[in-house]
């Protein structure tokens, strides 16, 4: 029986790195196409409560969402296009344009969209673009090496099974490099990212004062042994890290215990 894929991503319905990602995709099954109507970067794992949403049909099995995010979207798609008991085999976000890695997981609207998908029981895999300047880069190499490994690493899960328990995805970043240096895949585990500030105050013709924030550079805090995502962008390696939507910490839960007088 063919599978059946379900694809989104956060730079909206018309971005480069989701017609890749479509590519991609159909050697491997049927594909379904949802994606919002705009850019959605770094929206989170946020639904729309406030406001009605409408499927726009872009061509067959192709749809944008007005107004929506990409967890709308898996939400609505599963609920509106697929029958309960034929739900797409594997969902797959992206291909972002730019990183994902370390706690910037937590922003992504990328990384949401796979939440979505594994909070509803489906398989997901978030696939993104690192780059250091996105027009050169772009330009110059396109979307090759992370359509070739997108198809790789979905077609291991369509063939295999998905490798991870519930509520849990994968979480995959591409080193923005050519084909011939990539020196293949490392599992990693997201790293921990040094956080800046980076706001412009602007005026506009009527003299109100407004900000842009802007993009904070890559800066990491090294790990034993280069463990983590960064590194292994940073080494020519296609990074995959298994992500869990559970953020307890579980190992300050006794120490929490006494400091409150939990008896």
């Amino acid at each position: 029986m063919q599978k059946h894929i379900l694809i989104t991503n956060d730079d909206g319905f018309e971005s480069e790195g989701l017609k890749a990602l479509v590519e991609a995709m159909r050697p491997l099954g049927h594909v379904t196409v949802t994606a919002p109507a705009t850019e959605k970067s770094a929206c989170g794992h946020s639904l729309t409560l406030t406001s009605p949403l409408r499927f726009v049909k872009i061509e067959d099995d192709f749809f944008k969402l007005d107004n929506g995010t990409p967890s709308d979207c898996i939400y609505l798609s599963l609920h509106a296009l697929f029958k309960k008991n034929k739900l797409p085999d594997l969902v797959v976000s992206g291909i972002n344009k730019g990183s994902n890695m370390g706690e910037d997981i937590t922003y992504s609207g990328t990384a949401s969209a796979a939440m979505e998908a594994v909070l509803q029981g489906i398989p997901a895999i978030s696939f993104s673009q690192v780059y250091k300047n996105s027009s050169i880069y772009i330009k110059d190499n396109g979307y090759e090496l992370a359509k070739q490994y997108a198809q790789i690493i979905a077609k291991k899960v369509l063939d295999g099974g998905f490798p991870l328990e519930k509520r849990k995805f994968l979480n995959v970043n591409i080193p923005p490099i050519k084909k011939s240096d990539c020196k293949g895949i490392k599992i990693t585990h997201a790293g921990y990212k040094e956080y800046g500030h980076s706001a412009q105050l602007h005026t506009n013709p009527r003299g109100e004062e407004h900000y842009w924030i802007g993009a904070h550079r890559l800066k990491w805090q090294l790990t034993p042994k280069r463990t983590c995502d960064f590194s292994a962008i940073e080494d020519n390696y296609v990074s995959i890290s298994p992500i869990k939507l559970n953020m307890s910490a579980y190992e300050d839960i006794e120490k929490l215990k006494s400091w409150i007088g939990e008896q």
